[in-house]
């Protein structure tokens, strides 16, 4: 029997939140959505009600993981047994991000070079879940170059799965992605953990180049990212959908998740984080760069959505 892939909408930081993963639900999704990365520290804190809105979900969106970060590992124990209870269909544990927001902490990407924490934390978050729901790891594939023992000391966690960003930390997203170098990791979870899925992140550019990669190196599945910026139609099987989107459908579409955007968070979240979203729907017409730096300069959704009507009645 042929392997289906796992094909996975990547976790983003101010992008990926509910409001969008919708949008690319009702366009061609992906099998599996990972919610923005949300801090444990501070979901167990005063500060809850601010960090917990980063899980919010609708129902369209399952199955949906939760990803996950921080430094102490008691917050991952109770955060992992709040996020069954919240009807999550995993976790995931961040230890790739290498933003020096938060590695100047200790975590995510620090990881690397403090295994004992990331072993108590790894142990915690699966006393939190009591074998309740799937756990997983999101990393990179190593600090200042390929470091195969990081791969295997988290192999032998008997991971639910394990997601490798083909990149280094001191990489960042400079370099193009070391394809190659999965294929060592696929030989290293074969002979130490060959129930984990082991899953490609970096570059992969839509769903067909996600199955050659998968048959190539005997993955499980990908992880796409920063390509659907280019293409909200990332994970459809048919091709060139969205390069056959009239100027007046990509407006219609950037609507939409604004009025989605505003009934969702309401004033809870700035409008500027929208800004992010201008270069996905605004392009491939003449003028497209001046009325995205004109839309950028909105104050509200309201006068987001003028703006937007006014260039379609021109």
């Amino acid at each position: 029997m042929i392997k289906k892939p796992i094909f996975i909408l990547a976790p983003m930081d101010d992008v990926t939140d509910t409001v969008f993963r919708q949008i690319i639900n009702d366009l061609s999704r992906p099998d599996v959505f990972y919610t923005e990365f949300c801090n444990v520290d501070g979901i167990q804190s005063p500060g809850r009600d601010h960090v917990i809105k980063k899980l919010k979900y609708s129902k369209k969106e399952l199955p949906i993981v939760a990803q996950i970060w921080g430094r102490v590992p008691a917050n991952y124990k109770k955060t992992a047994n709040e996020l069954v209870a919240l009807g999550f269909s995993g976790v995931d544990i961040n230890m790739g991000c290498p933003a020096k927001t938060v590695t100047k902490n200790g975590c995510c990407s620090a990881l690397i070079d403090n295994r004992e924490l990331a072993s108590e934390i790894i142990q915690a978050t699966k006393s939190g879940l009591k074998g309740r729901l799937p756990l997983s790891v999101k990393t990179r594939l190593g600090k200042n170059s390929i470091d195969y023992s990081w791969i295997e000391f988290l192999l032998e966690h008997d991971l639910d799965l394990l997601t490798i960003h083909a990149r280094t930390v001191r990489d960042m997203s400079k370099v193009p992605a070391r394809w190659d170098a999965i294929e060592k990791v696929v030989q290293l979870r074969d002979k130490i953990s060959p129930k984990t899925k082991i899953i490609l992140n970096g570059d992969i550019t839509n769903r067909d180049h996600g199955n050659e990669l998968v048959e190539k190196y005997n993955l499980d599945g990908v992880m796409i990212g920063r390509a659907i910026f280019q293409n909200p139609f990332v994970f459809s099987e048919v091709k060139d959908i969205w390069q056959k989107y009239t100027v007046k459908q990509k407006i219609e579409l950037f609507k939409k998740h604004i009025k989605l955007y505003s009934k969702t968070w309401g004033d809870s979240r700035q409008i500027n984080v929208l800004n992010k979203f201008c270069k996905v729907y605004i392009e491939g017409f003449d003028g497209a760069k001046e009325f995205r730096q004109e839309l950028m300069l909105s104050s509200s959704a309201k006068e987001l959505i003028t703006k937007l009507d006014k260039y379609l009645i021109q």
